[in-house]
């Protein structure tokens, strides 16, 4: 009888030792990724030309307003541990994505490369292509983005959320155009397409 408590004894005791180290190990991984999220801080990235020339697509107030504070707003709040952590961090990524596939808007600006390659295999064309997106986004409703994948498809992201697929990124909230466009989004939408940096797409398809 001795002999089965002793037995009990030394199981519990292992259950208990077991379990501690459990909780141990589960502490410090709490911390480790506490410490890792406290020294990941994100930056802002920069635009390829001065704030002024982006007209027609894009005005000097614009994009100080959606650029300069807005956009800005998403990487201090998340820097600074205030707000939603995890909107924070996707609002900043995907303005990490939209803003530096702009380029000043100028001349005759179609796809090439592989971007034209994809848009042809998988939409017929660059004009079905862009009918796609416009029919797309405008079936939006409230705020989001609307984005062609890496595969050619065209897909959208309600508020803001981490996507890995991204090749080109239309930003569909309603502070993207009312400064410059009013109620008037689809304009928005057709002076898009003559400041999209195709060479950034390119590079993003073909990483």
């Amino acid at each position: 009888m001795l002999g089965a408590w002793h037995l009990l004894y030394s199981y519990m005791a292992c259950v208990l030792a077991c379990w501690k180290i459990t909780l141990a190990i589960r502490c410090v991984t709490m911390r480790l990724t506490q410490l890792n999220e406290e020294k990941q801080k994100l930056a802002l990235e920069k635009l390829q030309a001065d704030r002024s020339d982006y007209e027609p697509f894009l005005s000097k107030e614009s994009i100080d307003i959606h650029y300069g504070k807005l956009a800005k707003g998403y990487v201090d709040r998340f820097n600074a541990g205030e707000g939603d952590s995890d909107f924070n961090r996707a609002g900043a990524f995907l303005h990490n994505i939209y803003f530096p596939q702009l380029k000043e808007p100028g001349g005759l600006n179609n796809p090439r490369g592989a971007s034209l390659m994809l848009i042809n295999s998988k939409h017929g064309s660059y004009d079905k292509f862009k009918s796609e997106v416009t029919k797309v986004a405008m079936s939006i409703q409230g705020s989001g983005w609307v984005y062609m994948a890496r595969n050619g498809e065209i897909k959208t992201i309600k508020n803001h959320a981490l996507r890995s697929d991204i090749v080109m990124l239309i930003d569909w909230w309603e502070h993207s155009w009312f400064t410059d466009y009013g109620s008037d989004k689809s304009k928005y939408l057709t002076n898009f397409w003559k400041a999209v940096d195709w060479e950034v797409v390119n590079q993003r398809i073909l990483t």
